[in-house]
């Protein structure tokens, strides 16, 4: 049977190259994303990419708790064990906005999104191993600071802020799975793909997409940008490597907040109070 991957935020950038080479090694590819037209488009192209690959759809916005356990539910009703979950999907917003569930977007869509897939996958990951988590973080995380008293951004909301804090939230919430994960046969890295050139931000008016527009020029590609979630998927170089951050495909020390097992502790509490699973 082949082995199964599941990449959310499969339909653009770095997402979808990670999703088309997985599919290109054997995988059994599910790609997460939220339009209907767009994911079935990039699983045509990833087919035809991937000559014999078999590639599905899940649609699921991150930004919903209800979706997400709704695809989490229909993942587990198709697959009873997983191999891969490449978590990707992520963004950020100019002003602050608030989910369906009440809570400020870029904490809900870049942290929690990630959070609540993972654990609700669990089960399906400890019978599929040896499996592996991979965290698509950010090196945004070396100026990011878990703000307990303000997560949501209520007293303070600036987009910088926020992303940093979230990816900061990514890597400690990937340690910390490591930790608890400990002998399941189930390993939990978290990476920085690089200042890529994509879509990314291009949703956001104002000054931020000058900012990328302006910077284009100096971005590296997609193709390169997904070389350490392809890394961290499939390679054996990383066989029961758990707890890591890996650049360029090589693992790094990652910054000095982010190695605060009290502070993974308390975001994995709190998290699991946000998601209405404590």
């Amino acid at each position: 049977m082949d082995p199964i991957a599941v990449v959310t935020g499969a339909t653009n950038g770095i997402g979808k190259i990670t999703a088309r080479e997985l599919a290109k090694k054997g995988y059994r590819v599910v790609l997460v994303a939220r339009n209907a037209e767009k994911a079935a488009r990039t699983a045509t192209e990833i087919a035809a990419a991937a000559p014999g690959a078999l590639v599905e759809t899940i649609l699921c916005d991150m930004s919903s708790q209800k979706q997400i356990r709704a695809a989490a539910a229909e993942l587990k009703h198709r697959h009873d064990r997983l191999h891969v979950l490449v978590n990707n999907a992520g963004g950020i917003w100019m002003k602050r906005e608030v989910t369906t569930d009440g809570l400020e977007r870029t904490f809900a869509v870049d942290h929690l999104g990630y959070f609540l897939f993972t654990t609700l996958l669990l089960p399906q990951l400890r019978q599929g191993a040896p499996s592996r988590v991979v965290n698509v973080a950010s090196e945004a995380s070396k100026v990011g600071k878990i703000d307990f008293d303000d997560l949501q951004g209520e007293k303070r909301y600036s987009p910088g802020r926020a992303y940093a804090q979230a990816k900061l939230a990514n890597i400690l919430f990937s340690s910390e799975l490591s930790r608890r994960l400990l002998g399941s046969g189930v390993t939990s890295n978290a990476l920085h793909p690089g200042a890529i050139a994509s879509g990314f931000g291009h949703n956001d008016p104002g000054i931020f997409r000058f900012v990328v527009t302006i910077a284009r020029p100096f971005l590296i590609g997609e193709e390169k940008g997904a070389r350490t979630s392809i890394y961290l998927a499939s390679s054996p170089d990383v066989d029961g490597v758990s707890g890591g951050y890996f650049v360029k495909c090589q693992p790094r020390l990652p910054p000095r907040r982010a190695r605060d097992p009290e502070t993974a502790r308390r975001l994995w509490e709190v998290s699991e109070r946000m998601c209405g699973m404590a």
